[in-house]
Parts: structure tokens; C-alpha cells; sequence
């Protein structure tokens, strides 16, 4: 059983519009103060459920400007794990990267400011194998995990899954430097093994994995 799925998603699902992209199982920490949001985080924690994080395509983080603000289709559900509030009015929240969603219409925006929407859950990745030829790729994410513990940085949520392709492709995906919209379509892709083909391929075209 997943962890971070939840028992049931929330109708409407409250969203966290962002200019990222989160993946299942990735680690993300958020600075909080707008009042829209501390009442967001507020309603999830006293409901233990998740919230939406997806993608702004367009528009800002900040702001009611509605009109500007255009949202991905595809996002990931966030659950809370940690809230520090050391400072009044402002929370800094550890969440981790759950099950992936898929809007249902258009999302609306509450009498606050937050957005919400119907949405509903995507299946997870199929537990697949790295094949023989993306095992340098994988062998490369080791050793990054591997230095970065040394730095005593802890970069992923273990368990560190390096047999099965959509984790290895996910924490590359976390990564890599390319934009936005690239990273969007890489979360979206059904198949974790082309998922991880196309990394494979991206490192091996700036020079991180020679053969």
C-alpha cells in the first residue's frame, strides 16, 4: 500500500498553485503566509488530507489576479508531514510528493483567494525494472545519493528505490535543469521505463553518462 495516498480525495480538492513541478515521492517545503493558504493548510491538517500542488502554466504565486493565472491539468497531492510555526502568521510546512491528479473542468477560485477543483486520481507507476541499458543512469543516481549523505544532505525520502524505474526517473526528474513544461511532461508520461529512456537520453546528450 501507498503511504501517501490518501482514503479518499478531497471534492473539491483544495489546489496549491506553484511554479514547480512535484513528483510522486519527492520531498517539498513551503513557506506560507498568505492568508488564502494559511486557511488552506489550516483545512487540511484539521481534515487530514492532502492538498493539490500543480503547476502554474501561466500567472504568479502571489496575487487574486485570476484572469492571468492559467493552471496545469496534471498535478500531485502533497501531504503535510511537518508545521513549524516559529514566527506569527507565517508556516513552513514538509510535505511529500503523493499520488498524481487530473482536473475535472476548470478550477474556481473560493471567496478567499485559494483555488480548488474536482479533480481525479491517476494510477500510480507500475513497479518496473531498469532495463540493462539505463543501469548507468541508475548507477549515477547512486552515487549522487551517496555524496550528497556524505554532505550529511538528505535530498529524497527513503526508501531510495533504485530497482524500480519510476523512482529512479522521478528523483532525476527533480534534478534535472530544463524547463518547467519539460518536467510537466515528464510527471504526465504513463510509462515509467520512458520515462527514465528520456533521462537516460538527456544525460547522455549533455555528457553526464558516457558510454
Amino acid at each position: 500500500m501507498n503511504p501517501t495516498r490518501p482514503a479518499r480525495l478531497p471534492d473539491p480538492l483544495p489546489l496549491f498553485p506553484l511554479q514547480t513541478v512535484l513528483f510522486p515521492g519527492a520531498l517539498l517545503g513551503l513557506k506560507v503566509f498568505e492568508a488564502r493558504y494559511l486557511d488552506l493548510v489550516s483545512e487540511c491538517l484539521r481534515k487530514a488530507q492532502p492538498f493539490g500542488v500543480i503547476c502554474l502554466r501561466q500567472g504568479a504565486e502571489v496575487g487574486r489576479d485570476k484572469a492571468t493565472v492559467q493552471l496545469e491539468q496534471v498535478g500531485v497531492l502533497a501531504r503535510i508531514d511537518e508545521v513549524d510555526a516559529e514566527q506569527p502568521g507565517i508556516l513552513h510546512l514538509r510535505c511529500t510528493g503523493g499520488q498524481r491528479f487530473r482536473l475535472k473542468g476548470t478550477a474556481s477560485q473560493r471567496d478567499n483567494g485559494s483555488w480548488e477543483a474536482s479533480a481525479e486520481l491517476v494510477a500510480d507507476d507500475p513497479v518496473r525494472a531498469p532495463g540493462p541499458a539505463v543501469m548507468q543512469t541508475v548507477n549515477a543516481l547512486a552515487e549522487a545519493i551517496e555524496k550528497l549523505q556524505s554532505q550529511d544532505k538528505v535530498p529524497f525520502a527513503p526508501p531510495y528505490r533504485l530497482d524500480d524505474a519510476g523512482w529512479v526517473a522521478n528523483r532525476w526528474c527533480e534534478l534535472l535543469p530544463v524547463s518547467l513544461a519539460a518536467k510537466q511532461k515528464l510527471m504526465e508520461l504513463d510509462d515509467p521505463v520512458i520515462r527514465l529512456s528520456l533521462v537516460d537520453g538527456y544525460l547522455r546528450d549533455k555528457k553526464v553518462i558516457v558510454s
